[in-house]
Formats: structure tokens, C-alpha cells, sequence
């Protein structure tokens, strides 16, 4: 499973790196971006099959990123502090909607979920 982490807080893309790992030991090949422009280049050439999505970021929002994809061809999962984005975010076909603190069980039961999709 090729994953994708996009958001602007590096302690936050370690912590879901770790309980990925913990919770899919070995399987998954994960990357990682820092906002709109390298999210972007990162899906464009690692082809992820999940992208784990901030919200606000700061060159712009996951919304703005999403925005310049034509026809998503992975599963998208929203993270973020802000439960105010959610109807908007799944507008954008997400499959989830993960507040933070990212909760381990509600991270597997999303990462399950785009499993199943794939």
C-alpha cells in the first residue's frame, strides 16, 4: 500500500508514519509532503494509493490541492484540528475524516476502509 502524508507539521507526519507502521508492520510504503506544492508533485510521481490530507497549510489548503487534480486516483483522507471543513471535505469524495489527535483505532478502521477501495 503506497500512502501519502500531506501536512505542514513534521511532528504530525512522524506520529501517523509511527502508528501506520504500528499498525501495518512492514507493508506500506509511505512519503511525505509539507503543503499544496510538493503534496502535489508527491502525488504526481509516487502515485499513492491513500493520501492522509491536512486542511490548512501554509501555502494554502488541502482544498486548493484537491482542486488541481483532475480525477483523484487514490482513496483521500481529511486530518485535521478543524471539525468545521467536514462537509466540504467529503464534497472531495474523502473516505474519512479524522480529527486531530489522531486516535490509533479510528486511523485503522480509515486505513481498513481505503484498503478495501483499492
Amino acid at each position: 500500500m503506497r500512502i501519502l502524508l500531506v501536512d505542514n507539521e513534521k511532528e504530525i507526519r512522524e506520529l501517523l508514519k509511527d502508528m501506520i507502521n504500528a499498525i501495518f508492520p512492514g507493508t506500506c510504503q509511505l512519503e511525505e509532503a509539507d503543503g499544496v506544492a510538493t503534496g502535489l508533485q508527491k502525488i504526481n510521481s509516487f502515485k499513492p494509493d491513500i493520501v492522509f490530507l491536512d486542511v490548512e497549510m501554509g501555502d494554502g489548503t488541502g482544498f486548493d490541492l484537491m482542486n488541481k487534480i483532475q480525477t483523484p486516483s487514490f482513496q483521500l483522507v481529511f486530518t485535521t484540528a478543524h471539525n468545521k471543513y467536514a462537509v466540504q471535505a467529503f464534497k472531495c469524495s474523502a473516505i474519512d475524516y479524522l480529527l486531530k489527535p489522531i486516535d490509533i483505532d479510528e486511523l485503522e478502521s480509515s486505513l481498513q476502509k481505503a484498503n478495501a477501495n483499492i
